[in-house]
């Protein structure tokens, strides 16, 4: 790996990177409640005020961005950095949004699943076929937490399924390659698992009880929660690591698992831009800043972004 550069600084707890073809990346700050774009020369400007707590974003089929708020959290600031704790005073429901990049026009898309309000929208990836998988990582309270999965949805907002539940705070969600697996990321467990898909919001196998039939790519020893992940060319699974500050690449078959370390104990989330897809760029939620390192692998080109 090559030398860390810091494109940003002062974000509000930045999530959901995506680095845009004008050499531009899309960053949410979570604690500021907006979608923000940095310039290449590190120049930040408001894309939308959504309020909560942006969470994850990507750009769909109709070349708008679909945020995942997870509702907000309560922040607090030690030693000049920030984190986040329980729900926001404030918080009423988590959401999807789609927003309009170019006027910072937004509207909610969902808001519940079957009646079942969701709990705080995390991660977010668009298949080929223009359906978002997205993970619910929930909301922590004094003495209770909620208990939540992953669902499958369509970008004009006529369908909504969850497809995995229970889970312990999926967070972290991708598609390999050829999109006949998905990889969810826990955040409490350390773990990553993967499920076979048949086609866009498919399964290959499912149980008795309706449920997926899941394979452990890999679980870490030690204090490691999961964040939010990228998958690179070769089909390797980056994951964005909190506590031991890092991206933990794992390879497909979970034998190979590299960490590299990041200067932040917050190291929230990765994404590939650049000309090649060959620059990593990194989102430290607690010292707000987003940096950038030239990765030994080209990115996998996202469906609608790079394609």
């Amino acid at each position: 790996m090559t030398e860390l550069r810091q494109i940003a600084s002062g974000l509000m707890f930045p999530e959901g990177p995506v680095a845009m073809p004008d050499g531009s990346v899309l960053v949410v700050e979570i604690a500021g409640g907006r979608l923000s774009r940095v310039a290449p020369d590190g120049t930040v400007s408001v894309v939308a005020r959504l309020g909560g707590g942006p969470n994850g974003a990507a750009i769909g089929p109709d070349d708008k961005c679909y945020v995942c708020n997870n509702g907000g959290f309560e922040f607090s600031e030690r030693n000049g950095r920030i984190s986040p704790g329980l729900t926001a005073k404030d918080y009423t429901s988590g959401r999807i949004e789609k927003v309009d990049i170019h006027t910072g026009e937004f509207e909610v898309l969902y808001k519940a699943c079957n009646g079942e309000p969701l709990k705080g929208p995390n991660d977010i990836v668009f298949d080929a076929a223009g359906g978002f998988w997205f993970t619910d990582h929930g909301k922590h309270y004094a003495r209770s937490r909620d208990v939540t999965g992953v669902f499958y949805a369509l970008p004009d907002g006529s369908e909504i399924r969850e497809m995995i539940f229970p889970m312990e705070g999926p967070n972290g969600i991708g598609l390999s390659p050829d999109e006949r697996i998905l990889y969810v990321a826990e955040t409490p467990t350390g773990r990553l698992w993967s499920y076979d898909l048949a086609g866009p919001g498919r399964f290959a196998q499912v149980r008795a009880n309706g449920q997926p039939r899941r394979n452990l790519v890999v679980g870490v020893p030690g204090h490691q929660l999961f964040d939010s992940l990228a998958v690179d060319s070769a089909g390797n699974i980056c994951v964005a690591t909190l506590v031991n500050g890092g991206i933990t690449v794992i390879s497909p078959d979970g034998k190979n698992v590299e960490h590299v370390p990041m200067p932040d104990h917050g190291t929230t989330n990765i994404c590939f831009g650049g000309p090649d897809l060959k620059t990593a760029y990194i989102t430290l939620g607690t010292t707000g800043r987003l940096v950038a390192i030239d990765w030994p692998r080209p990115g996998l080109p996202l469906n609608f972004l790079n394609k």
